[in-house]
């Protein structure tokens, strides 16, 4: 066991909530997800999870579960087409997709803050195929340190991370991205302003005044179509819906699932470059 020494609310303790809750539901739900690399690093660790498990609760660490799902299965279908293509992991943190989906062939950057990239070589160890990039995604200077073949394809992941920036951020980015990758594919999640109203409302009741999400999204096709015309919205669903509700998770799990569902808080948004 290698003992975990975090300052609280630091970048890297955040990075350990996501991993957490891929390792504990992957093992209780492998239907859903078999996420055995969280798992593995998890069981290495000494760390207190239990203000993780705390705030996260059931619900929200399914939900975590269920991204990651919706993602890796956009991408196998991706690299069924493209096997020997080349993916983009936006925000990377301890995120695991890659033992989920490798085929063998893929090339895969991980990009992310330098603190953060700092904290996953830790426990993820850089490869030939997988490699790091320590930079602002809205530093796209990065785009340089991709080796990509627009024959063998281009596919982008961006779990967590678009609503935690202004929109007009977000709007140059996606366009910037556009420009750079014509004919890539970016698939994200996004959530719906009635759901940032009720986050910034639980966080000023536990005492953070700061909103610290910004991009609600209502309809993806009609937002993205105000973002750029180089852009087209090929799939678009909320966050539980290619998933079957489980008799084995808790009452207030499938009731805020479904409450979710109804007002379509959360979504999975994948579109295409021109």
């Amino acid at each position: 066991m290698e003992k975990v020494n975090l300052i609280e609310g630091s970048v890297q303790e955040t990075m350990l909530g996501p991993l957490w809750a891929r390792a504990k539901f992957s093992k209780l739900y492998p239907e859903i997800l078999d996420d055995q690399k969280a798992y593995e690093i998890i069981e290495k660790l000494e760390y207190d999870f239990s203000k993780v498990q705390e705030y996260l609760g059931e619900w929200r660490g399914i939900g975590l579960l269920v991204r990651a799902k919706n993602f890796d299965d956009a991408l196998k279908k991706y690299i069924e087409r493209f096997p020997n293509a080349t993916i983009v992991n936006i925000g990377a943190g301890l995120d695991t997709t890659f033992f989920r989906v490798d085929n063998g062939k893929i090339r895969w950057y991980d990009l992310d803050l330098s603190d953060a990239i700092e904290f996953r070589r830790q426990y993820i160890p850089e490869t030939n195929r997988c490699k790091y990039i320590s930079k602002s995604a809205l530093d796209y200077s990065w785009f340089d340190e991709i080796d990509f073949s627009h024959d063998e394809g281009i596919f982008l992941i961006a779990g967590g991370f678009i609503y935690y920036f202004q929109e007009k951020e977000i709007s140059a980015f996606f366009n910037a991205l556009a420009g750079n990758y014509p004919d890539g594919e970016l698939i994200f999640d996004c959530i719906s302003n009635l759901a940032i109203k009720v986050a910034h409302k639980r966080a000023k009741k536990a005492g953070v005044e700061t909103p610290f999400w910004h991009i609600g999204i209502g309809n993806p096709i009609k937002k993205i179509a105000e973002w750029s015309e180089k852009i087209i919205v090929i799939d678009w669903y909320t966050m539980f819906s290619r998933t079957e509700l489980n008799p084995k998770w808790n009452k207030k799990t499938v009731k805020m699932v479904k409450i979710a569902e109804r007002f379509k808080t959360a979504k999975i948004v994948h579109v295409k470059f021109f």
